[in-house]
């Protein structure tokens, strides 16, 4: 741990650099380290770290269960936010050609930034591990792109380093109720695209079957974008099948994790559970989530909070360590340290707020949130719906107007921190200095764009309440007749989360010297507004129908 230290040391010592997540794995012996930050930032915070890996740690010395041909021994850079993958695959190429020349480590470029279709494949880049890597780099068919291609002294201690630019890959290893590890490479070769070498006779110790150019015909496996090895891991004492999903569009988690049990079961071997190393797609948690829930006949729109937590039972994520969402899935990482938000206030606490002398959150936000609590009802009507004893053969129809009030629910509830945003927006424009021309100009400018962005804010609001109308009256006519009053007190709350927010476009209209915005928007506010008050209206009298009065 102390090694690990040095090197996280290195590239936190990068300003700008957000250190995420550091997964050490005993058994493997190797560490998957996941940074954040922008270009520039992080591939200073790699080189730095793959330099100081190349101090304190020795190849000639090194054994560990998963392949590896370097002490750094694969880098990707991988596109979050704001960045292309060809920008990406630009700062790869130079940060592995600053650490060819600078610190004399052979560098494979591999994945978007290879120079050629063999060395896309990491696998192929690390054939042999490091055990191979002395007659490979001196070879013309693998010298590596960047760095020395001769043995050294230098070269044995660094070992080589594989650096790329690639999608989020998954790092995942399903546990299996054996220690056989070639049971376990058995269910890996079924599942993995490469499949396994096609042979005469006996699949395991049979002749091996080859093609006219002498290459070994190979078997493909069940699963694309997959690659996976089985291993012993000692710590555990138990086989895993060591899963790399290199495209989760294609193999999601949730598909790997239910081919491997189905695989494992024909084999006579039980799945307990699995586990993730490094970090995941917060849409990875959700589509497992509403996977499982769907394979249940459950409905999908619920929280999305709920939605992980069946993710995370049923993959049997917490099997070997606890698993915490807010440690795992990379944008809650990643949104840890911007700030407490209001919407995650308690009810008291928010209500305070708004009571204290501090002018934000004002109507703004609280339309948004009356809106939010009107979409919730709707969604809560819906889920009940679902789960209705005798309307079991209904529940997919209740769970699609769940999920479609649940966006609702969530897009405004982002809303109540929008609008307290904008108002600061515009507090902060109108503190600009203001002492020459140049300066008065700027804060114009400046007054005048917050005031559009406050405008379109509390438009935003009006929209996402007035369609939300849409699923409450849905639920009124055909939901649970037993929750059509909770439908109606949504309509009131969603009515009035539109008349709440068209008063805040027109108040801020009026600071607005753009005529053809301002008509435009007004337009767009009052069509709205009208709209909404008749769907207010055509859903109270379905309620009042169906309860009387």
């Amino acid at each position: 741990m102390a090694v690990i230290k040095e090197i996280t040391d290195a590239i936190e010592s990068v300003e700008g650099i957000k250190l995420l997540d550091v997964d050490p794995g005993k058994a493997t012996n190797r560490t998957v380290v996941t940074f954040v930050g922008s270009p520039e930032e992080v591939v200073e915070a790699a080189f730095r770290g793959i330099k100081k890996a190349a101090e304190v740690i020795d190849m000639r010395n090194h054994t560990g269960e998963h392949p590896r041909f370097g002490a750094t021994d694969v880098c990707p850079l991988v596109p979050v936010a704001n960045v292309t993958m060809d920008e990406a695959v630009e700062y790869a190429r130079k940060l592995a050609e600053r650490v060819g020349n600078e610190l004399g480590i052979p560098v494979f470029c591999y994945e978007f930034a290879a120079f050629n279709e063999e060395r896309t494949s990491l696998a192929n880049c690390r054939s042999g591990e490091y055990e191979a890597l002395k007659e490979r780099i001196s070879s013309e068919k693998w010298k590596p792109d960047f760095g020395p291609n001769r043995w050294s002294e230098s070269v044995a201690k660094t070992g080589a380093s594989a650096i790329g630019a690639r999608n989020f890959l998954v790092a995942y290893n399903v546990n299996l109720n054996t220690t056989s590890t070639r049971r376990a490479n058995s269910i890996a070769f079924d599942i993995r695209e490469a499949g396994r070498v096609k042979r005469e006779g006996d699949p395991i110790s049979g002749k091996i079957i080859t093609d006219e150019n002498g290459e070994p015909v190979r078997m493909p496996g069940t699963l694309k974008k997959t690659r996976a090895i089985g291993w012993y891991i000692e710590e555990y004492g138990i086989a895993q099948i060591s899963i790399n999903l290199t495209d989760i569009s294609v193999t999601p988690v949730h598909v790997a994790f239910d081919e491997v049990c189905e695989k494992a079961r024909l084999r006579g071997i039980r799945v307990t559970g699995s586990e993730l190393v490094g970090l995941i797609p917060l849409q990875a948690m959700l589509d497992a989530g509403k996977y499982f829930l769907q394979k249940q006949q459950r409905s999908a729109g619920i929280s999305d909070d709920e939605i992980i937590k069946i993710a995370i039972k049923s993959l049997g994520l917490n099997e070997l360590a606890p698993f915490d969402p807010k440690k795992k899935i990379i944008e809650y990482v990643i949104a840890e340290d911007s700030g407490k938000k209001l919407v995650e206030n308690t009810l008291k606490q928010f209500a305070e707020e708004t009571a204290s002398e501090s002018p934000a959150p004002g109507g703004g936000s609280i339309s948004a949130y009356v809106g939010a609590l009107g979409a919730a009802l709707g969604t809560m009507v819906a889920n009940l719906s679902a789960h209705k004893r005798g309307w079991e053969n209904r529940w997919e129809e209740f769970s699609g107007w769940a999920e479609k009030g649940k966006y609702f629910h969530s897009a405004l509830l982002n809303c109540v921190d929008e609008d307290t945003q904008a108002f600061n927006r515009i507090m902060s424009a109108f503190e600009l200095p203001k002492n020459t021309e140049q300066e008065i100009a700027v804060r114009k400018n400046t007054i005048q764009e917050a005031t559009k962005n406050a405008i379109e804010v509390p438009l935003k609001v009006m929209q996402l309440a007035h369609d939300s109308m849409d699923v409450l009256k849905a639920m009124a006519e055909t939901g649970n007749p037993n929750s059509v009053s909770d439908a109606g007190v949504g309509a009131l709350c969603a009515r009035t989360a539109v008349e709440g927010a068209f008063l805040n476009v027109k108040i801020n209209a009026a600071g607005l010297k753009d005529e053809i915005f301002l008509r435009n928007s007004l337009e767009t506010a009052n069509n709205i507004l009208s709209s909404a008050r008749k769907s207010e209206a055509e859903i109270l009298k379905i309620v009042y129908q169906k309860i009387g009065g």
